[in-house]
């Protein structure tokens, strides 16, 4: 047994949602990006890179990456990446075992990125990448997919990636449900039409998601070693067995009841559908609303319909969360807490059971 640094690399580890190795790093960018890997030995270490948002000097704290290991499916270690290079030690023993060690990004993109530098392990072989699950699915969102002020129950307080955690969404859970692979495609404040306005007559054509669609990813400001995601294409290598869009909270803070907007909304909504099924042609689709309200339901159905009957595509589909209750309390800004996001996923892992079963 001998100490060994591995890269983190696809000949090494699993890679996981929407990460890329680059730089002789594996670049974790969105929510829930990741690695994991299996080896038998004592030790193991993992060497963090931070991004622009990490020095000492000037950094912003509440705009840090945060990071989660997980050693045989329990967390061991959460950190905010704080610095240009952090090593975690992530398992020690006194004795050598098999273990399977994760590492979860637990905060968005958007205002952040991180990447893994190096594994270090004391063991007889270099690390292994785990397997692929049978089942894989793509979750397309904006805050509420991003685990926003899920981890800070007080709706006055406001946006920090301390308090994200993408593993307690709807979407981690349903995947977890479904022992699927997840890849999350989320940013706070995003859209289609129109990202979150404060005035409901300046639209917010930054923050829409279908722009993005392609790229590894989008950042406000942050930079990996001189990258930014948006800078590089998404490959659409692995095609989902189901992809999940939760597109249209933060459209509700532009269009307000008008009629003219809504018919925008769904104008795109349609032509974002046919962008997301010419990367994955046999991918199930399910068009979600309501953890965070529901008021453009009626046009994501009426997008759906259209979209369908234009194409010819029926593998579209349609759910409404049930609405927040009132003993689920408020997070952040106002957002789903882990009950509520626990109980969406509920539903929404009986929804995509059923389609699957046909």
């Amino acid at each position: 047994m001998q100490e060994r640094v591995c890269p983190a690399d696809a000949e090494h580890v699993k890679i996981i949602g929407h990460a890329a190795y680059e730089k002789d790093s594996l670049w974790l960018v969105t929510s829930a990006s990741g690695a994991e890997f299996t080896f038998r030995g004592t030790k193991a270490e993992i060497t963090f890179n931070g991004d622009s948002t990490a020095v000492k000097v000037g950094g912003d704290k509440n705009s840090q990456a945060r990071v989660a290991i997980y050693v045989n499916g329990e967390r061991v270690a959460d950190e905010m990446i704080d610095d240009l290079t952090k090593t975690i030690t992530a398992f020690e023993s006194d004795n050598e075992e098999e273990v399977t060690i994760k590492v979860v990004k637990l905060s968005e993109a958007a205002n952040s990125t991180t990447g893994i530098k190096e594994i270090k392990v004391t063991s007889y072989e270099d690390i292994k990448p785990t397997e692929e699950k049978e089942l894989y699915f793509r979750f397309i969102g904006d805050s509420i997919t991003c685990g926003y002020g899920v981890d800070d129950e007080d709706k006055d307080h406001h946006f920090s990636t301390i308090t994200e955690d993408a593993t307690k969404t709807y979407a981690y859970l349903t995947a977890e449900n479904l022992n699927a692979d997840c890849d999350l495609f989320s940013f706070s404040g995003f859209g289609i039409l129109s990202g979150y306005t404060s005035d409901s007559n300046t639209i917010n054509e930054t923050s829409t998601v279908p722009q993005y669609y392609d790229k590894l990813g989008f950042t406000y400001g942050a930079s990996y070693k001189g990258m930014k995601p948006v800078d590089y294409d998404w490959s659409f290598e692995r095609e989902p067995d189901v992809i999940v869009i939760n597109l249209g909270t933060n459209d509700a803070s532009y269009t307000k009841g008008d009629a003219e907007k809504i018919s925008s909304y769904e104008e795109l909504y349609v032509d974002f559908l046919k962008k997301v099924r010419e990367h994955d042609k046999n991918s199930k689709i399910v068009c979600v609303l309501g953890l965070m309200g529901s008021d453009l339901m009626g046009a994501v159905e009426n997008a759906v319909q259209a979209y369908s009957e234009e194409t010819g595509d029926s593998n579209v589909y349609t759910m409404e969360f049930d609405a927040r209750k009132s003993d689920e309390g408020l997070a952040a800004d106002w957002h789903p807490t882990y009950a509520s996001h626990k109980r969406g996923a509920e539903k929404l892992t009986a929804f995509i059971q059923e389609l699957l079963a046909k």
